[in-house]
């Protein structure tokens, strides 16, 4: 496994070439230009340099090689400097935002924390959620509890967060007053008085961010169960005697869950996609509202950063998809 690891690894490094040229070049085809917010009163010649420091004057495989040397060579350069005090990134030229003139990475660092925190959150509630709802409404299949969570996993999976974020505010924060409709993203938790705030303005983007994650992940859950619950090994276990909850727990859904783990493993860019727009909603002052800044002030370097962040998640969580299915199914050899 170890050498499957280390050639998909490989592999994915042209993959992820492949991916920032498009997105570069499609954000070269965008329209709008950085200079247009720059004051009328602002003289000509200090426009042109202006245009000449940001790069913009320069030939498109230029600014796009050199968008590569920075992304991969000097910013793990200034990571290195920042853990262990060495100075090889000093008086190198970082990935400039067009829109604040600071590091992107340096601005994407501070705003992450409040993305992994809501997103991650959400995520681990969705996934834990649908197991069990998944597991339990294929064995009672046609039961009142299957049904009804058929009914609310559809009804979940069919709501857009941009509609059901705004329901939340509207019922918890607008007409009962229970939970803040703006998330804070100044609030420390320093004791238990501000750790309630800090639970109290998560609840409403995680709830949001979670039905979404639960709805998709139960109902795979369900039909991977339902597929295998008939199969013979199934049938085969419960002759020999082994208990009701030695053959679901252990047998079924073990195979079960080779199907789901590549729902869960893949579900994780996607919800990163999908905290774009409940950010917005809720006021988070994460990566997706930064990614939206930036798009709405031409802010390429920004827009091209993040956008492959999202790319590189997508192909190292296929990889890890890949991995499980490894550990989860014996009969997968890797060799």
């Amino acid at each position: 496994m170890l050498t499957y690891t280390i050639r998909r690894l490989i592999l994915s490094v042209p993959t992820l070439l492949f991916i920032a040229l498009v997105i570069f070049l499609l954000l070269e085809l965008a329209p709008g230009d950085p200079m247009a917010q720059v004051p009328l009163t602002v003289p000509p010649e200090v426009k042109a340099q202006m245009r000449k420091a940001l790069g913009l004057g320069e030939p498109t495989h230029i600014r796009f090689g050199k968008w590569l040397w920075q992304f991969f060579v000097v910013e793990p350069m200034v990571l290195t400097d920042h853990l262990f005090g060495t100075e090889f990134a000093a008086e190198k030229q970082r990935v400039i935002s067009w829109q604040t003139r600071s590091p992107v990475m340096d601005i994407v660092v501070q705003r992450m924390p409040q993305t992994i925190w809501v997103v991650a959150m959400a995520y681990v509630v969705g996934v834990l959620i649908a197991l069990p709802i998944g597991i339990y409404s294929a064995y009672r299949q046609y039961s009142m509890f299957d049904q009804v969570g058929t009914f609310v996993t559809m009804v979940g999976y069919s709501v857009p967060p941009f509609f059901s974020g705004v329901l939340v505010i509207v019922i918890f924060s607008v007409q009962l007053g229970w939970l803040p409709s703006i998330y804070d993203t100044t609030h420390r938790v320093v004791d238990w008085e501000t750790f309630v705030v800090q639970l109290k303005q998560m609840v409403m983007p995680v709830m949001v961010l979670a039905l979404q994650t639960t709805a998709q992940i139960s109902r795979f859950m369900r039909a991977s169960m339902l597929d295998n619950l008939n199969q013979d090994y199934v049938r085969t276990a419960r002759a020999k005697g082994l208990s009701e909850r030695i053959v679901v727990m252990v047998h079924v859904l073990r195979n079960s869950m080779i199907p789901v783990i590549t729902v869960i493993a893949l579900g994780v860019p996607q919800i990163f996609g999908g905290a774009i727009i409940t950010e917005q909603i809720f006021k988070v002052n994460g990566l997706g509202q930064l990614l939206i800044t930036a798009i709405q002030a031409n802010d390429l370097p920004m827009v091209q950063t993040v956008t492959f962040m999202l790319a590189v998640l997508i192909v190292l969580f296929n990889i890890v998809a890949d991995l499980l299915y490894g550990l989860l199914d014996p009969r997968i050899r890797y060799d």
